[in-house]
């Protein structure tokens, strides 16, 4: 099953699986938590919150599960905390729960993860259950799972939102993380909500994952240009940061691709924009030079590789889960369509040049994608 994010379809992400609230609800509940753990960082660090007792947390052996299959280390304090929402598992009570939980980690161990998926899971009758535990990875988030903790709610009938005893239990386990030391009180929340159907029947052959939406040239009225043409499909994938100033609004976007063709063909007198394709923090792609003409972004690659620049400078703080699921569908998208080699490599500027693009922060995640080669 693919992953998914949260604007960010992408991905995949993580705990795969396909969506299956509908608009309003989603809108709900990402409200709803928003409100819940918008202040819990400020307020945790000020000292403001008493220490939560989690001490009743129901544990593997109790509600039925055996020795953690997952073993890679999870390094704390974590900067970041990604939320999920499993339905359709309704239960009310710590017997119905716990077999509920027995079935999701059988369907997880189906799909030949280690275990669990998360780290730990909040049922709708208000108790928090073990699931990898604090210290280890989980594998619920593809490109966060190194670096993030992943908290799940379940137990909920398919279509509501989890009950107000799930909420506060929630905000209370996030709570306690952030002052026991495990998650960091300025953690990052970079998806605020992720759904899994993990009991829905397997697929045969999961289809083709759409092709984003690629704002084209003309969209933001980019300068004619006659560059050379690529050799297809290529061989790489170059993932790249601009070093510039970052967007988040369409506008913004615009603009910023506008300046940047600007700057490249003004200044440094090339035939156009160096990339073939570049991401805003609004979850858009916007067309460089497109799929078929060089950039001229690496080298001695820019014949056989597509260029894509995440729009913004990425050392200390990674794209947004819109922009990342946006480039991960964009790749996925050059293989469906013959652009990009099936057997493509995956590289940060920084592996084939010497740069510090696409920045250790973006590096860090996309070392983790599908096809990575250092």
């Amino acid at each position: 099953m693919l992953p998914w994010l949260l604007v960010l379809p992408v991905l995949g992400l993580g705990a795969r699986g396909d969506f299956s609230w509908n608009k309003t609800h989603f809108k709900h509940l990402s409200e709803r938590l928003q409100y819940l753990f918008g202040n819990i960082s400020q307020l945790a660090g000020k000292g403001r919150l008493g220490l939560y007792d989690v001490s009743a947390i129901v544990s593997r052996e109790e509600w039925g599960a055996g020795a953690v299959g997952c073993s890679t280390p999870l390094t704390m304090p974590v900067e970041f905390l990604v939320t999920h929402h499993v339905p359709g598992l309704e239960c009310h009570s710590p017997t119905g729960c716990s077999q509920r939980l027995r079935e999701l980690r059988a369907h997880h161990t189906h799909n030949s993860w280690c275990d669990l998926a998360y780290n730990f899971l909040v049922g709708d009758d208000g108790r928090v259950y073990e699931g990898v535990g604090w210290g280890v990875q989980g594998v619920h988030t593809q490109g966060y799972n190194n670096i993030s903790l992943g908290f799940a709610f379940f137990g909920t009938k398919e279509g509501h939102s989890p009950s107000p005893a799930a909420l506060t239990a929630m905000e209370r386990l996030v709570t306690y993380a952030v002052q026991k030391g495990h998650l960091s009180p300025w953690y990052v929340q970079p998806f605020l909500v992720k759904g899994e159907n993990c009991l829905a029947p397997l697929q045969k052959a999961s289809p083709k994952q759409a092709c984003p939406d690629i704002v084209s040239r003309s969209a933001w009225e980019a300068r004619e240009t006659h560059c050379p043409r690529m050799t297809l499909p290529a061989k790489y994938a170059i993932i790249i940061h601009t070093a510039q100033r970052t967007c988040n609004t369409s506008e913004g976007c615009r603009l910023l691709v506008q300046t940047t063709q600007s700057f490249f063909m003004d200044r440094f007198n090339s035939c156009d924009i160096s990339y073939n394709f570049l991401v805003g923090q609004d979850g858009a792609i916007y067309e460089g030079v497109g799929w078929s003409v060089q950039g001229s972004h690496t080298p001695g690659y820019s014949d056989i590789a597509l260029g894509i620049a995440f729009m913004g400078t990425f050392s200390g703080t990674p794209p947004n889960a819109a922009a990342l699921g946006a480039a991960q569908t964009l790749i996925q998208c050059a293989v469906d369509k013959g652009y990009l080699t099936p057997n493509y490599l995956l590289v940060g500027h920084s592996d084939v040049i010497a740069t510090l693009s696409p920045g250790k922060a973006l590096y860090d995640i996309i070392s983790t994608w599908p096809h990575f080669k250092q």
